[in-house]
């Protein structure tokens, strides 16, 4: 009954929104001191590990990326993000909300994504100042 109870606490917060689970490894790109230490901590409280980064050399399960509007080429950094990935993981892009310093627009993350080979599948309020969205690889046809 209390895993029930931690289940429906979790979903509140910003950090259990993203579907991460104890024992997953997660990859954090693009950090910079703007980031929402709030959620960075309580992605790790829910995964049991810290946050590994961009010097890891093994398959992760998830990947943060933190995307401001003049960060460069979103293409590129989403290319970038799927080198770790394993089979079935997804990238949370975090991108600052509407009229927020270097807030992206949709439009923007729905043509990348697709370029880079991703799909957006939902978001989320990441945060006071943060969005998020839940973007994975395309399934092959069989």
């Amino acid at each position: 009954m209390s895993a029930t109870a931690d289940d429906a606490d979790d979903s509140r917060h910003p950090a259990g929104r993203l579907g991460l689970r104890p024992g997953q490894v997660v990859q954090e790109l693009g950090w910079d001191e703007d980031c929402d230490d709030e959620l960075r901590t309580a992605v790790e409280a829910v995964i049991g590990s810290e946050l590994v980064d961009d010097q890891y050399e093994d398959v992760v399960d998830a990947v943060l990326l933190w995307w401001r509007d003049d960060d460069g080429d979103l293409v590129d950094a989403l290319v970038d993000s799927l080198t770790s990935l394993g089979d079935g993981g997804v990238v949370w892009l975090l991108t600052p909300k509407a009229g927020r310093a270097g807030h992206v627009e949709p439009s923007d993350i729905g043509d990348a994504a697709p370029t880079a080979g991703l799909h957006a599948t939902s978001s989320v309020s990441a945060g006071r100042d943060w969005s998020g969205t839940r973007l994975s690889t395309r399934r092959t046809s069989r």
